[in-house]
């Protein structure tokens, strides 16, 4: 029996010694998953706060009062989704950092070769830095904001994300655009505050023109009139008149002030509306060659 108590006894202290050897570490896994889960948490605080502090946002912003409510929302959009994304990898970082700690890990070498890296990167990696810095200026300076729609180096389509690193469009076509920031060498907003259609028409050298505009500037002002279309246009159409006179007949312009991104339906119906006025009293347009 003295033995068998023994060996028991030789057991238990095994395990106990194991245990003491295991026990730490599954406390220090449990550390982790609490600061895995606590970086969860925050990076859905930090959101939720970014998005209560746009209403204050859309305020600090209206600083002249001459901003539409809509491009002020969009502005600010704009920023807090940066701000979310910024906070998030902060907050991602820093638990990294901790959880790596709390496994044993020997963090301080592996800062200072991250230092050692980073500085390699920084000069090997020139153009994500001027990807970088073109991102804050783009923001800081308000060129674009989501929802946005622009042209930028010859690409058009409605801005759905801005990056630091990238802009993203989004294509007529539904083809999505990625560009590097540090790559935009000219970039055009055609929703910003407000926007233009421009309506030019070829008629035949034997047309009436003085009929040919007055009928236009008749439907222009039954447009701004319709109540569909009335929101949208911001002040009565300019007839510019015979822009000039080509050898396949004469060129006529005109444009008309819309809200922003509401000119292609406006430019529509007016190419409509004109059209079929201008066929219906025999206004001719150049013959086909």
């Amino acid at each position: 029996m003295q033995i068998v108590s023994g060996e028991i006894s030789r057991e238990i202290g095994k395990e106990m010694t194991r245990a003491e050897q295991w026990v730490p570490w599954i406390f220090r896994g449990v550390r982790v998953l609490v600061i895995l889960g606590a970086a969860w948490l925050f990076t859905h605080i930090a959101r939720r706060l970014l998005r209560r502090l746009r209403g204050y946002a859309i305020r600090s912003m209206d600083r002249h009062g001459d901003v539409s409510q809509t491009e002020l929302e969009k502005r600010a959009a704009t920023v807090m989704t940066v701000l979310a994304k910024l906070a998030g990898l902060l907050i991602w970082m820093i638990a990294v950092v901790m959880a790596l700690n709390e496994l044993t890990f020997n963090i301080q070498p592996l800062l200072a070769g991250l230092g050692v890296a980073g500085l390699a990167l920084g000069l090997g990696a020139q153009a994500l830095i001027k990807d970088w810095l073109g991102g804050l200026l783009v923001l800081l300076e308000d060129q674009i904001r989501i929802g946005d729609a622009v042209t930028i180096n010859g690409i058009s389509g409605t801005v759905e994300e801005i990056n630091l690193r990238t802009t993203v469009l989004r294509g007529e076509n539904g083809a999505v655009h990625i560009i590097a920031n540090g790559l935009i060498s000219t970039l055009s907003n055609m929703t910003r505050e407000y926007a233009y259609y421009i309506f030019e028409a070829t008629l035949a050298h034997s047309a009436n023109v003085d009929r040919a505009l007055a009928i236009l500037t008749d439907v222009g002002a039954e447009l701004a009139a319709d109540e569909t279309f009335h929101p949208m246009i911001l002040a009565p159409m300019e007839v510019m008149g015979v822009d000039r006179i080509a050898e396949r007949g004469v060129l006529i312009r005109a444009r008309i002030k819309t809200r922003p991104a509401k000119q292609a339906a406006v430019g529509r119906e007016l190419n409509r509306r004109v059209s079929a006025r201008w066929l219906a009293e025999g206004i001719p347009f150049p013959p086909i060659s």
